[in-house]
């Protein structure tokens, strides 16, 4: 599914690149910035869980379990809260409340489509993935995880860092097409 956008947003970028510039000095780039530099730490700290599942630190893997979700809670808002809600009262969402009027707009907004398209499918998975951190959470606070067994917490692991990959492609492709910070 990233696959598809990535080529889309490929194909359209490079027809239309002085628009998709034009639409990506609009984001806040060090909101983005900050956001990935969460993501990162979220992904040490989902390692140090997987790590203190691996050698039977029930406590430590419940920390680093807590201090991920919180991570990417963090992420969230700041996507949701922050950078969506302004974008939304700027008028930058596409559809009936985009109002940007600058020169081509009509590719501008294509731009903000596939910016709003591709920060939902990720956060999408986010929200998944802290959903089954939580369940995660629960069972290390019962003591279902031993040194025997932790490949749970180790696909979870995974996930997230794909989670990771995923925005580190997004976020050079979104906000550092000619960004200026």
């Amino acid at each position: 599914f990233f696959g598809g956008l990535f080529t889309g947003y490929t194909i359209y970028r490079n027809l239309y690149t002085g628009a998709f510039e034009t639409a990506s000095h609009l984001l806040n780039a060090q909101l983005g910035a900050f956001n990935t530099a969460v993501l990162i730490f979220s992904s040490l700290t989902m390692a140090l869980a997987v790590h203190a599942a691996q050698t039977g630190r029930r406590k430590r893997l419940i920390t680093y379990l807590i201090s991920t979700m919180a991570l990417g809670i963090v992420f969230l808002y700041i996507k949701f809260i922050l950078e969506w809600h302004h974008e939304y009262v700027e008028g930058l969402a596409p559809g009936l409340h985009f109002t940007y009027s600058g020169p081509q707009a009509a590719h501008v907004q294509l731009f903000f489509c596939f910016y709003f398209l591709m920060t939902g499918v990720h956060a999408l998975h986010m929200i998944v993935g802290e959903s089954v951190m939580a369940v995660l959470l629960v069972m290390a606070w019962r003591g279902k995880f031993s040194q025997q067994k932790y490949n749970p917490i180790e696909v979870m692991g995974l996930y997230w860092h794909f989670i990771d990959i995923v925005w580190i492609f997004l976020f050079p492709l979104l906000y550092l097409l000619g960004a200026r910070f």
